[in-house]
C-alpha cells in the first residue's frame, strides 16, 4: 500500500507540473493574423485595416481572424485613447493559449523589407509553439505582384492630359528591397503609362529625383498619392504638407489623393491571394 500511495503521489506531482504546453487543447480551427504596420488616424484605419481584415472574415469565415501592429509607438498612442492593440508577439502567444495549432501571418506590408524581414523572425521563433505556422507575401513580392499593382493603379488614378502626372510617394528604406519602389516606376513607363512616376520619402527615387523626372516629362502640374497601405501621418504630413510644398516650389501645381493602397479592392484582392496562397 505504501508504495502505491507513493506512486500516486509522484503522479500528482508531475500533472501539477505540467506545463502550459500540455494545457493547452486543440481547438481544430485555424487562425489568421493579420499583421499591419497601423495608424493613429481612426479614418484612414476603418478604410484600409479594417476594410481588409473585414473582407477576410468573410473569405475565410471557417477561420478566426485576429489582428496585430508592428509600430509600438502607435500602440502606445492609440492605448491612452483606450484602443488596446497587441505586437504579432503577443498576438501569436495569444493565439497559441487559445488552442490554436494551425496559424497564418499575413502582413500588409509593401515591400519586403526590414519589417517583413522582422516579422519572419517572429514567426521562426513561434514554430514550436504550433503544429503549422506560416507567413504570406508583402503586396510586391513578385514580379506579376508589381505587374497587377501598377495596371490597378494606373486606371484608378489616369488622367486625361498628357501634361498632368501622376507620382505615387512611397515610405522608402535603406533594405534591399528598396529596388522594387524602382521596379514598380520601370514598370509604369515599360507599360506606357508614361505620367505615372514613383518616389520615396526615406529611399530613392528621392524627391528631388522625382522632380527632376517629371520637368523631364513635360508636366504642369501633379497628384501625389501615397504608396502605403494607409493614408496616415505619412501622408498627412510629409506628402500633403512638405512634398505639395516642393512640388509647388518647383513651379508645378499639385494636389493631394489622401487614399491609402488598402482602400483600393484590387489591392485587397492581392493581399487575400497571398493569404490563400499561403494555406
Amino acid at each position: 500500500m505504501r508504495y502505491i500511495l507513493t506512486f500516486l503521489t509522484a503522479v500528482m506531482l508531475i500533472a501539477g507540473c505540467s506545463t502550459n504546453e500540455g494545457d493547452v487543447k486543440d481547438n481544430g480551427k485555424t487562425a489568421i493574423l493579420m499583421v499591419h504596420f497601423g495608424t493613429s488616424h481612426d479614418d484612414t484605419r476603418a478604410l484600409t485595416i479594417d476594410a481588409l481584415n473585414a473582407r477576410v472574415k468573410e473569405e475565410f469565415p471557417e477561420c478566426d481572424v485576429f489582428e496585430a501592429y508592428t509600430s509600438s509607438i502607435i500602440i502606445k498612442i492609440l492605448k491612452k485613447r483606450g484602443i488596446e492593440k497587441n505586437t504579432p508577439a503577443e498576438m501569436l502567444e495569444k493565439i497559441h493559449s487559445q488552442g490554436y495549432r494551425k496559424v497564418i501571418v499575413q502582413p500588409t506590408h509593401i515591400i519586403p523589407g526590414k519589417e517583413y524581414k522582422d516579422l519572419a523572425s517572429e514567426v521562426e521563433e513561434a514554430k514550436p509553439r504550433f503544429e503549422e505556422i506560416k507567413l504570406g507575401k508583402p503586396l510586391l513580392y513578385s514580379i506579376e505582384d508589381t505587374r497587377a499593382v501598377i495596371d490597378h493603379l494606373a486606371q484608378r488614378h489616369a488622367t486625361e492630359s498628357p501634361s498632368h502626372h501622376v507620382l505615387l510617394v512611397g515610405h522608402g528604406t535603406e533594405d534591399p528591397a528598396n529596388a522594387l519602389y524602382c521596379q514598380a516606376d520601370y514598370m509604369f513607363q515599360a507599360k506606357d503609362y508614361s505620367n505615372f512616376h514613383v518616389a520615396t520619402i526615406e529611399g530613392f527615387p528621392s524627391i528631388e529625383n522625382a522632380f527632376q523626372v517629371l520637368k523631364n516629362g513635360g508636366a504642369k502640374s501633379v497628384t501625389l498619392v501615397p504608396f502605403m497601405f494607409v493614408a496616415g501621418d505619412h501622408a498627412a504630413n510629409d506628402i500633403s504638407v512638405e512634398w505639395k510644398q516642393a512640388m509647388e516650389s518647383f513651379g508645378l501645381k499639385a494636389d493631394v489623393k489622401m487614399e491609402g493602397l488598402g482602400q483600393v479592392p484590387q489591392i485587397q484582392d492581392i493581399f487575400i491571394q497571398h493569404l490563400k496562397n499561403a494555406f
